[in-house]
């Protein structure tokens, strides 16, 4: 019992200052955050997405992307990801690019930086804490809905409201 109290005070001190700045609500996800990530690309937090002229680019796979998004988002895709989905978008407009958690985001955001795009961040924390933070998500009509792909049963532990979805 000692030594857990001890690894919770630890992963407290060793992250409070990244949990507050990126406002993620779990310190677990947090500290799960901060070492699958590299932090390669500026990372925003989900109360940071505020602008309406900020394109928001989706980085998961289309079936995922088909169960929720966030508004206005835009499907690029990860496995098969190609520039060309983006090149009607000017290099220095505001882009967010997302994911479930931000791993997969983080990678299309290094490629969207590599070929030149000037504004690109990661949403820390992804939908999935997006949707943690009680923000509205879409269905592929476009209308409210509670569902979110959790990717895997793994992923999904992170992801604490909302309808999980697997298929």
């Amino acid at each position: 019992m000692l030594r857990k109290v001890f690894i919770l005070i630890f992963l407290s001190l060793s992250i409070g200052s990244h949990l507050e700045a990126q406002e993620v609500k779990s310190g677990t996800y947090d500290y799960m955050l901060s070492t699958l990530l590299d932090h390669s690309v500026p990372e925003v937090s989900v109360s940071e997405v505020k602008d309406q002229e900020t394109i928001l680019l989706d980085a998961r796979e289309s079936n995922e992307f088909w169960v929720s998004k966030i508004a206005r988002a835009r499907w690029v895709g990860y496995d098969d990801f190609s520039i060309d989905r983006v090149k009607d978008i000017p290099k220095d407009q505001k882009i967010i690019v997302y994911c479930s958690v931000g791993y997969r985001s983080e990678k299309i955001a290094e490629k969207l930086l590599k070929a030149g795009y000037s504004n690109v961040s990661n949403l820390y924390g992804g939908i999935f804490e997006w949707v943690n933070q009680g923000k509205d998500i879409l269905d592929s009509l476009e209308r409210k809905t509670f569902n979110v792909h959790a990717y895997n049963r793994a992923w999904g532990v992170w992801l604490n409201k909302g309808n999980k979805i697997y298929r």
